[in-house]
């Protein structure tokens, strides 16, 4: 069953996935292969990331990720790819480290269902 989300959730996502660039899973794939720096980050409740997530994602909640995104030492410049689940939440996330700075942070429209979808390397 899909998820119904309020209006002013929507227009806030909306308005995010205006303003910031955006991948899914099949390109998460190949900037996984690609060779060059790649950062994935689940920002997702704890209790979701621990129930499965991407091997290699690192887990920073979107309720703290401004608090702690610094904490990871990481270039502004870094290729950076958010997800939640479906991609909300990660555009909402990826528009906030851009206002921080950080130029290259990518929301991964799908999220975990488009990771699951793909076949993509889980783990729990």
């Amino acid at each position: 069953m899909a998820k119904t989300h309020s209006p002013r959730f929507l227009s806030i996502v909306e308005q995010a996935r205006a303003q910031i660039p955006e991948c899914e899973a099949p390109d998460l794939r190949a900037m996984l292969a690609d060779g060059e720096r790649l950062v994935v980050i689940d920002v997702r409740e704890r209790h979701e990331y621990e129930a499965g997530h991407l091997v290699g994602a690192i887990h920073i909640g979107k309720g703290v990720l401004e608090r702690d995104i610094e904490k990871h030492d990481l270039p502004e410049d870094t290729r950076l790819i958010l997800y939640c689940g479906g991609g909300f939440r990660s555009a909402i996330a990826a528009l906030s480290l851009k206002q921080m700075g950080y130029s290259n942070a990518f929301s991964l429209w799908g999220g975990w269902r488009g990771i699951q979808a793909e076949g993509l390397s889980t783990e729990e």
